[in-house]
């Protein structure tokens, strides 16, 4: 799935990050991915992404367009043509705009849920939940603020240890569903840089799911801001999964 270099601002991204036992993760992946680890530990979260003035590049900001979206995804390696590589497999996204719903897996990369977004952000504050109907409970609940410290007992040995990760794992791929077929996109952000999170609560129906997350197989390990950061987005090459991986 080709698409023009889209361009925008990230006004806000939140990175919510798990350390997950590898097999625990690769069950849910299609078998091409092998989890990418830090001291033995596999690296799962949630992007959480006020994208604004989002245009194919070259239009104008005042044509572009805003939705609040999610990304539940996994660090992962592959191999392909060109050698190792590395990214996030994307389980499932979830937007609040009609349009990115609509062109999702048609038009532009990745199937997206349409879902409701509540978002405070005032003062370094956040709250923000997210409400999809096949879940009962908030897809997404959290209560965070900006900070200068690091969380203790990351995985991660630094706040610089962490946003390299992160850095280089910018190419994303999701399937399409009832099919082998996943798609590529790549963010392209030319001043990277992001900030600590303290975390007063974060739940998941996703990652709190104990029959595809054992409670003894995953624990919360810490999140990350983005604020006011110009970036663009790029199509990458569809990779083709195994007819009978059930990963998808």
């Amino acid at each position: 799935m080709k698409i023009p270099a889209i361009t925008g601002l990230i006004k806000r991204r939140i990175l919510l990050n798990y350390r997950v036992e590898p097999d625990v993760v690769q069950a849910i992946m299609p078998s091409m991915f092998r989890p990418k680890l830090v001291r033995g530990y596999a690296i799962a979260g949630i992007c959480l992404i006020r994208l604004e003035a989002i245009r194919p590049k070259g239009l104008p900001a005042l044509l572009g367009v805003s939705s609040e979206n999610s990304a539940h995804r996994v660090a992962v390696e592959w191999q392909d043509a060109s050698g190792s590589r590395e990214g996030v497999f994307v389980p499932r996204r979830d937007t609040d705009s009609r349009l990115n719903a609509l062109a999702g897996g048609r038009i532009f990369p990745g199937v997206h849920h349409l879902s409701r977004f509540d978002v405070s952000d005032e003062g370094g504050r956040i709250s923000l939940k997210v409400s999809a109907a096949d879940h009962a409970m908030p897809l997404v609940d959290l209560k965070v603020s900006e900070s200068e410290q690091f969380q203790k007992g990351s995985v991660f040995e630094s706040l610089e240890e962490s946003s390299r990760f992160f850095e280089n794992g910018c190419v994303g791929y999701s399937s399409r569903p009832n099919s082998c077929i996943l798609d590529g996109l790549l963010l392209k952000v030319p001043e990277w840089n992001v900030l600590p999170l303290s975390v007063e609560h974060v739940s998941s129906a996703y990652f709190d799911d104990h029959s595809l997350f054992p409670p003894d197989s995953i624990e919360f390990d810490h999140a990350l801001l983005m604020r006011d950061i110009l970036h663009e987005w790029h199509s990458e090459p569809v990779m083709t999964a195994a007819p009978g991986d059930r990963n998808l």
